[in-house]
């Protein structure tokens, strides 16, 4: 058993720990790295970057087949997927962002990385696998999450997949049973579906791309179920059929039927890794998932030497976010025990479906949670529809709904929900006037270039001036 003595333990090597590592050397050069699977992160290997590859050439394909509109008519016929090739791009690119963050960890010493799965034995003391203990004077947990998977799933074998697994395919399936209309499962569902591959998406309660303002969700129903398979309310029982495949036997409103398909993927959530660390053996304050409960602002848990970053936080699962805690807790880490509040940004969000959705700021549910029966009071509306927007119909993609939400005492911006074209590029617009804190007649005030997209921007913000002046 190798004994180690460190000023700094950083557990997971995914973009909250590599940020954490590199802010926490700025302080002390007797810091570890510790990661039980591989080094690279989840955006490079099974998140972000993949995905965003497979939606660009689903997207390449539906461009193809939608141009008879504009006058230009191509040979549909013609128009061809190859699986495999699509797959084999998706799989090169993806090996070559993983590559980049790849160079980043095999520039640090190589003495200060250590593989093996990580447990804690007291407060300050890790134990890696078999072979090594590190007594830390403070430790960064920044343990990544995983998906969820339903128990009853376990006995589909090699027909239960996660995200991962769809980018290690060497071509298409299909037919896919996406379970959760959330980012992941929503972005796969209709790339896949846009590719070829049939698909049918379910979920409880409605929900749908994370939305949480009724208005923006049932338009974004409207437009995601004229061309997805959506059960988004039902009840379901699976099982493998006489044939090995996935069968899916769903009852909604009344209706009911069975979808065959080669694969389930489970997206319907994802669980901090934290339930395997060896928590129990220290006195931390827990959320009801079993989280340690962080300072947003440090990233402290309430055992002062011990910080967390990333999604092990449980905060916003999302790579900025993940970046931003990890340079906080690192920094912290490296300085302990002088702690200062880091940079917090602007809550942003974007869901990467044609249209994109999107939120900024305070969404809807969380201001009716804060105003309860005074939200009419205390909040100010203001909306636009994409339908008869200029640049939007230009394009023919005037689909979608934006709504945005200011205070009616200082009418300062307070977050936004949209489904719609450009949403990635209107919510960075927002974002960024909520960061400064400035009010809806100071953005009236900022250019508009015609014709553009954010001209409906512009009318959103008009129209929630007009319920500020009412």
């Amino acid at each position: 058993m190798k004994k180690l003595t460190a000023d700094v333990v950083v557990i997971g090597v995914g973009t909250a720990g590599m940020g954490a590592f590199r802010n926490a050397l700025l302080h002390t050069p007797n810091a570890y790295l510790i990661e039980s699977h591989v080094f690279g992160t989840t955006c490079a290997r099974v998140g972000c970057m993949p995905s965003k590859l497979l939606i660009a050439a689903a997207e390449a394909r539906h461009h193809a087949l939608h141009t008879d509109p504009f006058g230009v008519h191509l040979d549909k016929q013609s128009i061809q997927v190859n699986g495999a090739e699509v797959m084999q791009r998706v799989k090169s690119e993806r090996d070559r962002f993983v590559g980049f963050v790849l160079e980043d960890v095999n520039a640090w010493d190589e003495s200060r990385r250590i593989m093996g799965a990580a447990k804690f034995i007291d407060e300050h003391t890790i134990q890696i696998d078999d072979h090594t203990q590190i007594h830390a004077e403070r430790i960064v947990i920044a343990t990544g999450s995983r998906p969820v998977i339903a128990p009853e799933w376990q006995a589909l074998g090699d027909k239960l997949i996660i995200n991962d697994d769809v980018f290690s395919w060497d071509t298409l399936p299909e037919s896919v049973a996406v379970f959760g209309p959330g980012v992941i499962g929503l972005e796969l569902g209709q790339a896949l579906s846009r590719l070829g591959v049939k698909v049918a998406i379910f979920g409880r309660g409605g929900a749908l791309g994370g939305i949480t303002d009724p208005v923006v969700l049932q338009q974004a129903i409207e437009i995601f179920d004229e061309e997805l398979d959506l059960h988004l309310s039902s009840q379901t029982e699976v099982a493998l059929n006489a044939d090995g495949k996935v069968a899916v036997n769903w009852s909604q409103n009344g209706e009911n039927g069975t979808f065959v398909a080669d694969y389930l993927l489970a997206a319907i959530g994802r669980r901090p890794n934290v339930d395997n660390i060896g928590l129990e053996n220290i006195n931390i304050e827990r959320d009801a998932r079993g989280v340690p409960i962080a300072n947003p602002l440090t990233m402290q848990t309430s055992i002062p030497h011990i910080f967390i970053a990333g999604d092990a936080s449980n905060q916003l699962p999302l790579l900025h976010e993940a970046s931003d805690q990890g340079k906080i807790a690192g920094d912290n880490a490296g300085k302990f025990p002088h702690i200062t509040e880091g940079l917090r940004r602007s809550p942003i969000g974007v869901v990467f479906t044609n249209p994109q959705i999107a939120s900024i700021g305070s969404r809807f549910a969380q201001l009716q949670q804060k105003h309860g029966d005074d939200f009419a009071n205390k909040v100010a509306v203001g909306e636009v529809s994409f339908k008869n927007q200029g640049r939007s119909r230009v394009m023919l993609v005037n689909k979608g709904h934006l709504r945005v939400y200011a205070d009616k005492q200082s009418g300062a911006l307070l977050g936004a929900e949209m489904v719609g074209p450009a949403a990635e590029h209107l919510a960075h617009l927002l974002s960024w006037a909520h960061q400064m804190n400035m009010t809806v007649p100071q953005m009236l005030d900022m250019p508009f270039y015609h014709p553009v997209i954010e001209e409906g921007l512009r009318t959103a913000l008009r129209d929630v001036a007009k319920a500020l002046n009412s």
